[in-house]
């Protein structure tokens, strides 16, 4: 594995954690919001990562004899929105409210979300770490040879 490859490891990562932290703040964002452009309350939004290439170990030791150019790393695949069901909160007064009073609040946890966004902060600098890492490994091979 070559420095590079391992440099765009770090930077697969970088994107994929930024983009989970995105999709947080725009959970965060909307845990009031009972109407939207589709008609009914927001429904919370995930990422769905997987891995990049084979991940196999004969993959991989095949990949150390033979240079191949496989892209490494982490990719985002998709966003889904979550199917839980909606918080019903008695509120009479509210314009979205049923005739119960009852209304469909988002089926966003704040705690949950704090959780993420604590989890999706310590993977992007679990990536930033390795990446400066990298890059110092680099430069101390690079002053061996003065």
């Amino acid at each position: 594995m070559s420095l590079f490859n391992t440099m765009n490891i770090s930077a697969s990562g970088l994107t994929a954690q930024r983009l989970r932290l995105d999709i947080i703040s725009e959970n965060i964002a909307n845990i009031n919001t009972t109407r939207t452009p589709n008609g009914g309350p927001y429904r919370r939004k995930e990422v769905v990562l997987a891995a990049r290439g084979e991940n196999t170990f004969d993959s991989f030791f095949r990949s150390s004899l033979v240079r191949v150019n496989q892209q490494r790393g982490v990719k985002a695949v998709k966003i889904v929105e979550d199917p839980s069901p909606f918080i019903e909160v008695y509120n009479p007064s509210h314009p979205d409210a049923d005739e119960n009073g009852i209304v469909k609040m988002p089926n966003v946890e704040i705690v949950q979300e704090m959780v993420n966004m604590i989890s999706a902060s310590r993977a992007y600098e679990a990536n930033i770490t390795a990446l400066n890492n990298t890059k110092s490994m680099a430069l101390k091979a690079l002053e061996i040879g003065r």
